[in-house]
């Protein structure tokens, strides 16, 4: 219900119908379960309702009605919608501006006017390179995903998402975040990462699961971050994306592309449960 900024969570990020929805997941390390869903608009607590796939079905991922529907049957959390007054006061700003920018491509008059779009009779119009179309869209003003790898005294450790997605994405869109190896992965013998950023290319890289499997072979948090996104910008160069890892001794790290603002926070016995902030190594398209 505590929302610094509004990016992440109820309220913000309409999608192309002018609706707020949420994405979540969580995953526990020491027994490798995990529950998620996507595409939420009923219930704000959706990291809440992750959990609850998690604990009373044998699946990993929910979406939609279906998820909706499986928590009014367990009863635990009270339904709210996630559209509010601020979600169509962002949506009206956005038409306005005649749907501008948008996810949509290959379509006759994207970049014109709001949908619908008929499909490109012109070969000229497709874009030849996905990668145009990805130039660092993700900001701190536009997106941001909640990510959390926790390890207790008793070693055991977990990871969590959360987000509302991108602003403006074709209804129906779920990105990285509700992704198991994707938006987090954990195992209590290596150790977790987390991910935020332009989640429609980072998704099809696992980068998290990518991340802990190289901690679990001795690489150290930021290099294992580091590492991770690599294989991300050599194939996307403009992509926009970070990624948080911690390992089962404690040590931390974070590497950041083509988002200098990007920073992390520790929090731990040692700070007296203060979040510090700490700088992620960084790389750019430039380099």
């Amino acid at each position: 219900d505590n929302q610094c900024d509004g990016t992440v969570g109820f309220g913000n990020g309409p999608d192309s119908l002018g609706f707020t929805s949420l994405d979540a997941l969580i995953m526990d390390g020491n027994t490798m379960n995990a529950g998620s869903v996507a595409y939420i608009q009923r219930y704000r607590k959706a990291i809440s309702l992750a959990r609850q796939v998690m604990t009373y079905s044998d699946h990993t991922l929910l979406v939609g009605d279906g998820a909706e529907k499986f928590a009014e049957m367990i009863g635990i959390l009270q339904p709210q919608l996630t559209t509010t007054i601020k979600t169509r006061e962002l949506y009206q700003s956005w038409k306005t501006s005649n749907c501008q920018p948008n996810f949509y491509r290959n379509l006759d008059g994207v970049d014109e006017h709001c949908p619908p779009y008929n499909i490109s009779t012109s070969k000229s119009n497709f874009h030849k390179n996905q990668n145009e179309l990805h130039r660092m869209w993700a900001s701190s003003k536009n997106h941001d995903t909640i990510g959390m790898v926790v390890l207790t005294n008793n070693n055991e450790m977990a990871c969590g998402t959360s987000t509302n997605g991108a602003n403006h994405k074709v209804a129906g869109r779920v990105g990285d975040a509700p992704i198991v190896g994707s938006g987090c992965y954990v195992n209590s013998k290596y150790g977790g990462a987390a991910a935020t950023g332009d989640g429609d290319i980072m998704m099809r890289f696992s980068p998290a699961f990518l991340a802990v499997t190289l901690m679990g072979q001795g690489v150290s948090p930021s290099q294992a971050c580091l590492a991770a996104m690599n294989p991300i910008a050599e194939s996307f160069p403009s992509f926009s994306g970070a990624l948080v890892c911690l390992d089962r001794n404690g040590s931390h790290g974070a590497a950041a592309h083509n988002m200098p603002y990007f920073s992390y926070s520790m929090s731990s016995d040692e700070t007296n449960g203060e979040a510090v902030p700490l700088p992620a190594i960084y790389t750019n398209s430039a380099v």
